[in-house]
């Protein structure tokens, strides 16, 4: 069943919501007076994907102290980017970040487009961000539906159809796109975003503090902390990765991943999949296809556990010893001096590595 909806789809709650946000709002780095700004908006909506706010605050406050415009940022190398962002994970966002605001300054004159057409064609960009960016920075009355919304409708309307689907999604965005006060779209989601966040939160929500009780059909059913219903049907692999660190003359030997793919353009230890013996073994192997013979010995040196969206790594590091060879001129290997380390975008874990070894 997609919905219980049993209050008056028409009651209108939102200018007590944004009574309650005036009161109660976060003070969050990327927040000026409306409108907002554009490109901040968007860069803190990008990094807030997948991360938590508190998180975010530092990187945010780094990133526009070193790309304060999106032409500073669109000028700027990958790497540069790749090292601004490394820590937050999910690196596809900076590169997509990256790319976009390239086309909107080749395109649009250093503009963000303002129609939901043109925002939702460049890169990285969904109907979440679009929905942001539109609302806070140009007043359009578009919603930005994310976990927080999807929660807060659910109990607000007594929702029990699973909120990843599809006619449940679409469901609550024509519901939230119903409760938009006239020329309040971005305080309004804003609103939410805090609401979820404060009050209305994940498995406990602080019912005594909600200004929307009285509005609430999941609490007056008794069932508000068993929505929203998440299903997933997700099994989530483990990978063995066996790591070589190898030093020689005050350097390490590193590798940049393909341009493509998972951590694409970052840097990392030699690896492979694989564990004992025979991941070793395959260690020797991926460093002589360069030109090196490596020693490496059988006890690790450290273990380490790497938790993507979709995989787990499990890794086990190795010490290695150049025995003999030249590493052959490779644009993906080289030789990276240790005091230097930071001149390059470390592959999330591995960048944990270089602070186990140095």
């Amino acid at each position: 069943m997609m919905s219980n909806v049993k209050q008056d789809e028409k009651t209108i709650w939102a200018p007590i919501l944004l009574k309650w946000y005036d009161a109660h709002r976060r003070d969050l780095p990327w927040r000026d007076k409306f409108p907002r700004d554009a490109y901040k908006v968007w860069v803190s909506e990008i990094m807030l994907q997948q991360t938590k706010v508190e998180a975010v605050k530092p990187y945010y406050d780094s990133w526009m102290t070193k790309f304060p415009t999106m032409q500073s940022l669109a000028a700027a190398s990958q790497d540069d980017v790749l090292r601004q962002w490394q820590g937050l994970g999910y690196y596809s966002r900076a590169r997509n970040l990256h790319e976009a605001v390239q086309e909107v300054v080749a395109s649009y004159g250093g503009k963000v487009p303002d129609t939901k057409k043109e925002i939702l064609s460049l890169k990285g960009i969904g109907e979440y961000t679009a929905g942001a960016i539109l609302s806070m920075a140009y007043g359009e009355p578009e919603v930005a539906v994310d976990g927080n919304v999807l929660r807060i409708f659910a109990r607000l309307y007594n929702i029990s159809g699973n909120i990843l689907s599809m006619p449940v999604k679409r469901q609550i965005t024509a519901l939230a796109q119903s409760q938009i006060p006239a020329a309040q779209a971005g305080p309004f989601n804003e609103a939410l975003m805090d609401f979820g966040a404060m009050v209305c939160i994940p498995k406990s929500p602080r019912c005594n503090d909600c200004p929307l009780i009285a509005y609430c059909c999941a609490k007056k059913a008794g069932i508000e902390k068993e929505l929203p219903l998440r299903i997933t049907k997700k099994h989530i692999p483990t990978e063995q990765i066996a790591v070589c660190v190898l030093s020689h003359q005050g350097c390490w030997l590193v590798h940049r991943r393909p341009a493509k793919g998972l951590l694409a353009s970052m840097w990392e230890f030699p690896n492979v999949i694989g564990s004992g013996a025979e991941g070793r073994n395959a260690l020797q192997q991926l460093v002589a296809s360069v030109g090196l013979q490596v020693a490496i010995d059988s006890a690790s040196i450290g273990t380490l556990k790497h938790v993507f969206s979709h995989k787990i790594w499990k890794m086990t590091m190795y010490e290695g010893r150049l025995t003999d060879g030249i590493l052959q001129t490779k644009e993906d290997w080289q030789w990276l001096p240790k005091q230097a380390y930071t001149s390059v975008p470390w592959a999330g874990p591995h960048g944990k590595i270089t602070a186990m070894v140095e």
